[in-house]
């Protein structure tokens, strides 16, 4: 019988061979591993936040990805999610990033099960272009949409072992290994675009989000994010190493337990590009790719996140104001973000006895003989343990804001329009999954766990 593998290996091959092909196209990228490899190595104590040190620094850390990709029509964000499937990866989330001026809307593509993250973690944030955000002027829409019915993203093969394998739950290591070379065309940069010069300045106008999304073969990555411990010390690393590194991190500030999502990148290459019109090529420049860092931090409940929201917002509104003054302030953004966030509990205790956070449960110390099933006193005498859950998703203003500095102004311009889930899924084929169901489910699964092990003890 030939060798098989399950999707848990199956992604997790395919991460890593994502990994040495952008490293190969972006040689900045490897420059951002190794820095951020360097971090997550030294001392535990190196960054004076001993205290969360399990959520941070887990096994999985020095090969966790995340990727990003921008489709262009329905029938490719359907594609995709028959592939990551057979990676055992699935929809979770649904961002509207029509709010911050980006003709888009998407999800992330990633495990779902404590056990699959556990092994390997790498997700996809996937966008899906919003064509009715496109100009109608001069017939743009019209054209971009032509555009992008005559294109094909995935090779012949990679269709065909598609079909093959998508109703297995382990695979032929051999078939595997073909189909995710062959999926790897679809996240391969091309230098050459589909268009003419004429058709990618018209484009490029309206929104650079759209020239990338319709010029090109297909979806080519435009990052590639490893995590890190200590994101302060990677933001002046980047820029210790000649990374041109954006100006703030996106996300909440330092605290003692950190929470949800915290990122940076350096700022989109130019990278030149070639046109064609059938009878002669020129020269251009695109800016797309870029390179991020993330810090990851615990999953909040739907109480926790409203109250991030609430703060988050505060934040807004007053780093807003802080623009519109005409005197001097001595507070920078920073500086009120910390103060504003004095309002989240930063103690694990109060976390988790507000649910404000989800968290895994586990048996430390089963005891010689006990019917307890009160799993505070049980937690209070040692016997169940607890640790955070990792927040495995993306926040949608923060991802706006690492797509603007790397787009340029343009993303002000942009009008918000309707948030459209019905139609982001009718194309996705499937509901996607709440990322709050996920954690809860994890944490429950890990209560009736404990449960499970004390009455075999007893």
């Amino acid at each position: 019988m030939a060798p098989t593998i399950s999707k848990d290996e199956t992604r997790a091959m395919f991460a890593s061979a994502l990994s040495e092909m952008y490293r190969r196209e972006v040689p900045q990228y490897g420059t951002l591993l190794e820095l951020v490899s360097d971090i997550n190595n030294r001392n535990p104590c190196a960054n004076g936040v001993t205290s969360s040190a399990p959520l941070q620094r887990q096994p999985r850390i020095e090969v966790e990805r995340h990727g990003a990709i921008r489709l262009g029509k329905p029938e490719e964000l359907a594609t995709m999610r028959r592939l990551f499937a057979i990676m055992g990866m699935y929809p979770v989330g649904y961002y509207d990033l029509t709010v911050a001026g980006l003709p888009v809307h998407a999800t992330s593509f990633r495990p779902i099960s404590h056990a699959s993250l556990s092994k390997n973690p790498f997700r996809v944030f996937t966008s899906l272009l919003r064509l009715d955000m496109v100009s109608e002027k001069g017939g743009l829409r019209a054209r971009a949409k032509e555009i992008l019915d005559q294109r094909q993203i995935f090779t012949p093969r990679c269709l065909e072992l598609l079909e093959e394998l998508e109703s297995k739950g382990s695979y032929p290591r051999e078939k595997a290994e073909e189909l995710l070379q062959e999926a790897l065309e679809t996240f391969r940069w091309h230098k050459s675009t589909t268009v003419d010069k004429d058709t990618y300045q018209a484009l490029q106008a309206a929104h650079p989000l759209v020239a990338d999304v319709v010029c090109f073969r297909g979806p080519h990555i435009n990052h590639l994010t490893p995590r890190v411990v200590d994101i302060e010390a990677a933001q002046i690393e980047m820029q210790k190493r000649g990374l041109n590194a954006k100006d703030r991190i996106e996300g909440p500030p330092v605290m003692k337990w950190p929470i949800l999502l915290r990122q940076t990148s350096f700022l989109a290459l130019e990278e030149r590009i070639t046109f064609s019109d059938g009878t002669h090529q020129a020269d251009g420049k695109h800016k797309a790719r870029f390179g991020e860092i993330e810090q990851r931090g615990m999953a909040l409940t739907p109480k926790g996140r409203r109250l991030y929201d609430e703060l988050m917002g505060r934040f807004h509104r007053s780093s807003n104001d802080l623009q519109r003054q005409t005197g001097p302030d001595p507070r920078s953004s920073d500086d009120i973000l910390r103060e504003i966030f004095k309002g989240f509990p930063d103690d694990l205790d109060t976390l988790r006895r507000e649910e404000l956070a989800y968290f895994r449960y586990h048996v430390q110390t089963p005891p010689a003989n006990s019917n307890n099933r009160n799993l505070e006193a049980l937690i209070d005498a040692g016997t169940i343990q607890v640790e955070p859950i990792t927040y495995e998703d993306f926040l949608p203003i923060s991802a706006a804001g690492i797509f603007c500095s790397n787009l340029g102004s343009m993303c002000a311009t942009s009008k918000a329009a309707n948030s459209d889930r019905t139609a982001f899924e009718q194309a996705l084929g499937c509901t996607v999954q709440s990322e709050f169901e996920v954690y809860g489910a994890i944490q429950k699964q890990s209560i009736d766990e404990c449960w499970e092990i004390l009455k075999c003890t007893n």
